[in-house]
This record gives structure tokens, C-alpha cells and sequence, in this order.
């Protein structure tokens, strides 16, 4: 049975879909099982609602503030899950709530989900992985239409609705790539982290 909580490094990760709407050519998924202490993070069956609040109701968050969730999938691909296990984990836990996200939720869900998304989430990340249309489809492959402008116009309602977001990229994208996500960060006011690419 596949980890539904798992920590990495030193935050705790919530893994509540395999399902996912873009098919990443860097996606660590493709290449080993697990991160962290998780020995899979494939789900036979994606988890119910239940079994997801179970597992953050057990897990011992002793030393930790914040839950994220990120994991084999896109978390808004099963937004009712997320919502209402976010909420429990910062009811009963009292905990800060982080959501990585590829930023096609809207799209997933026909509809704008910020303002749900804002009750329940304190701080979006959402991956720009590349500065242009082209650039992102090329290496983020959305099955949706449009992915590059519907990751654009969800990050920008999450930094009017929640404030707390930022873009990120890897650091193996080439130095022109990652001065046209720079640009493209301070046009939007949206700050951007740059972060190490790890398959480990």
C-alpha cells in the first residue's frame, strides 16, 4: 500500500492522487517509486477522503508546522479530498497548509477554485517549469488546452486571493530560460524560487 503522509527532508507531504493532468519529461515519478521515508507513493487505488484524514489524524506532527500537499499526482485533480482534508489537518492540528500544485486546478474543475482553495490553503507553489507556451508544453506536456495561460491566470488569482504564492523552476533550465522566468516573475509580481532538481 502506497504512503499517503511521508516526510522529506524536513517537511511532511500529503500523497492523495496518482491522477494527474500534465506528464512532466523531468517527473520524478518516472524514474523511482518513493521520496523520502515513503517506500511507494503509487496507490493501488487512489485513497478516499476517509482513509486520507485517517492517515493525517495518526501521523505524529510533533516538531512540524506545516503540511504539504504534493505527492505522485496533482492534488486538485481531487479537490473535495483536498479541501476538506486540509481543513481537518488545520482545525485539528493546528497546522499551516502548503499546496504544490502544476496550476491547471481551474481547468481540471471548470471553475475558479482560489476562492475554496483560499479558506483551507495558506501558501500556493505552483511550477512554471519554463518562461513561453512553447517552452512549457514542450516539457510539461498538459493534457488540458491552453496549460501555459491557465497556470498563468491561476497563480495570479492565487497571489490576489491568498497572497502567499510563488513560482518555481529547477536549476538545471538553461541561464536564458531562467532570465525569461525572472522576467516573466517580475512582470506578474509573483516572486520566484529557484530550486536544486533532485531524483533522490
Amino acid at each position: 500500500m502506497a504512503d499517503i503522509i511521508y516526510t522529506y527532508k524536513d517537511s511532511v507531504y500529503a500523497n492523495i492522487t496518482n491522477k494527474c493532468n500534465c506528464r512532466c519529461t523531468f517527473c520524478i515519478r518516472f524514474v523511482k517509486d518513493g521520496v523520502g521515508d515513503a517506500d511507494t507513493l503509487w496507490h493501488q487505488v487512489n485513497p478516499s477522503k476517509e482513509e486520507v484524514i485517517d492517515a493525517i489524524r495518526n501521523f505524529d506532527f510533533a516538531g512540524y508546522k506545516e503540511l504539504v500537499f504534493c505527492g505522485y499526482g496533482e492534488p486538485t485533480c481531487q479537490l473535495d479530498i483536498l479541501l476538506d482534508a486540509a481543513a481537518y489537518a488545520k482545525k485539528e492540528k493546528g497546522l499551516k497548509i502548503r499546496l504544490n500544485t502544476n496550476g491547471q486546478g481551474s481547468a481540471e474543475n471548470g471553475r475558479d477554485i482560489v476562492p475554496e482553495l483560499s479558506k483551507v490553503i495558506d501558501s500556493v507553489s505552483v511550477s512554471l517549469n519554463a518562461p513561453s507556451k512553447k517552452e512549457y508544453e514542450d516539457v510539461t506536456r498538459p493534457i488540458l488546452t491552453n496549460g501555459f495561460e491557465n497556470m498563468v491566470e491561476f497563480t495570479k488569482r492565487c497571489r490576489e486571493v491568498i497572497g502567499d504564492v510563488r513560482w518555481s523552476i529547477v536549476d538545471v533550465l538553461p541561464e536564458e530560460e531562467k532570465d525569461r522566468c525572472i522576467a516573466l516573475s517580475n512582470e506578474h509580481n509573483i516572486p520566484l524560487r529557484i530550486r536544486k532538481y533532485s531524483n533522490n
